[in-house]
């Protein structure tokens, strides 16, 4: 097992290249020797080039199951577990497995058990599942994100769904608490908190798109009746204390109170489409009641 160093070139920027990082392990066939890609650590892999060595060395390790005397430095430790993880769970069988003729059974004691990278998994499964139903990935692909951005996008709900928070709060989430990536097969752990924030204002961007694939998803599966209610703020009264001002003094406005009204239009279940503030459909509607 050894890392590879490649020179690619960029798609975007046309004579401009960059170098991305490989974990690749070779095995003998015969007379020939062979390389597998393991692992693509990408653009954003910096461990000095004198450490590779090591950390290819602990990687063995954890996946061998061997016990270290001396506790590797914590530059190397952290991506060791993170890689080994992940190579773990590309190894993982998939699909229904075969069943046995007979049952065997073996003995363990529960306190000699250790954990390691325990992560939560039942909320990301049933947010994944959730998105999956709306077709929101698609949703985001129609409007220009990539696969890497959809990935990121999926994950800052997800973990928001689990604990609402900031965008850090969120990376720590995705980076030591959450298996969302071995669910998506990413490496959240590697995350840079820049491309978090990225993600989130293409998502903020595209808002009202997002917002009106989801209600139409929305209305397509449970066929929900649309509502639309109206705020009337006909008796709202402002009040200020601004000097040579009379109608901060005291403003009890009464030709200007459409200016203030509210519609909210919903589904029969609560769900939330459009909240826009309106200059003139409370005006409109008291007429209409009120002729």
């Amino acid at each position: 097992m050894f890392i590879r160093q490649t020179k690619t070139g960029s798609s975007t920027t046309p004579g401009e290249s960059y170098f991305t990082y490989r974990l690749v392990s070779s095995e003998r066939i015969g007379k020939r020797v062979r390389q597998h890609t393991l692992l693509n650590l990408g653009r954003q892999f910096t461990l000095p080039r004198e450490k590779w060595a090591s950390l290819c060395t602990r990687i063995e390790q954890l996946l061998g199951g061997q016990l270290t005397f001396l506790p590797a430095p914590a530059e190397i430790e952290e991506p060791a577990q993170r890689y080994a993880a992940r190579l773990i769970t590309k190894r993982a069988p998939v699909g229904d497995v075969a069943e046995k003729s007979e049952a065997v059974y073996q003995e363990v004691d529960v306190n000699s058990l250790e954990l390691v990278r325990p992560r939560s998994v039942g909320v990301e499964h049933i947010g994944l599942s959730a998105l999956s139903w709306l077709g929101l990935s698609e949703i985001l692909e129609s409007m220009g994100l990539n696969g890497i951005q959809r990935a990121v996008a999926v994950g800052d709900i997800i973990a928001r769904m689990a604990a609402p928070g900031s965008e850090l709060s969120t990376r720590h989430r995705l980076r030591e608490k959450s298996a969302l990536g071995e669910l998506l097969d990413v490496d959240f752990e590697g995350l840079p908190l820049m491309r978090l924030y990225r993600v989130s204002d293409l998502l903020v961007r595209h808002r009202d798109d997002i917002e009106k694939a989801l209600f139409a998803r929305i209305n397509d599966l449970f066929s929900l009746p649309t509502t639309i209610t109206l705020y009337d703020l006909t008796n709202t009264c402002f009040e200020g204390e601004m000097s040579g001002n009379a109608r901060a003094a005291a403003w009890t406005f009464q030709g200007e109170a459409q200016r203030l009204s509210i519609s909210h239009l919903g589904l029969g279940a609560g769900w939330k489409r459009i909240c826009p503030a309106l200059a003139d459909v409370r005006r409109e509607c008291l007429r209409a009641c009120h002729p």
